[in-house]
């Protein structure tokens, strides 16, 4: 049975080898390296309150794992950002990553985050309440080279706001190649 619960640093081995280990498979070995070397960034994160990792575990085998950080706007939203997201190439098409990620959302939720971004398939991440958002409504803390992929959802009863500033990331997502 699949049972989701937060990322413990304890993990951390294990979860930058699931995400090495099913990016290498999809997108090749220094696509698999690079997001590895990302998500080991974001463990490092001196600020806890800046980034918040998830995992799918059945039995003790972590099957899956998201992260979400922190995007800063100068009006003052509590926002944070969903990527990257990893579930164990076995494990794939079952509905664990859209468990997973509807997990990480409610977490998030519970702590009173305003607003949710990603960056990524827009029919995949609708799934979980994103919806496509244009840097018109809200910029992107970096060039996107898919703008197609700029995702957002409220957390709140409030709509999705237009917001003036442009946010900043933390530092591991300070790169414009990742965008």
């Amino acid at each position: 049975m699949t049972k989701c619960c937060q990322f413990s640093i304890e993990d951390s081995e294990a979860v930058i080898a699931l995400y090495r280990s099913v990016f290498s498979k999809a997108e090749g070995e220094a696509e698999g390296k690079a997001i590895a070397e990302l998500v080991d960034q974001l463990i490092k994160v001196d600020n806890t309150n800046d980034v918040m990792g998830f995992m799918a575990k059945e039995d003790d085998l972590i099957i899956g794992a998201i992260f979400f950080s922190r995007l800063t706007f100068e009006e003052g939203y509590n926002a944070f950002l969903l990527s990257p997201v990893a579930v164990s190439n076995d494990h794939q098409r079952k509905g664990i990553g859209q468990s997973l990620i509807r997990f990480g959302i409610e977490s998030l939720k519970n702590m009173g985050v305003d607003l949710l971004f990603t960056y990524g398939d827009p029919n995949y991440y609708s799934q979980v309440g994103y919806k496509p958002i244009t840097e018109d409504l809200i910029k992107a803390p970096q060039p996107l080279s898919m703008p197609i992929g700029w995702l957002c959802q409220s957390l709140t009863s409030s709509d999705i706001p237009t917001i003036q500033s442009k946010p900043t990331s933390v530092a591991a997502f300070d790169r414009p190649e990742l965008w």
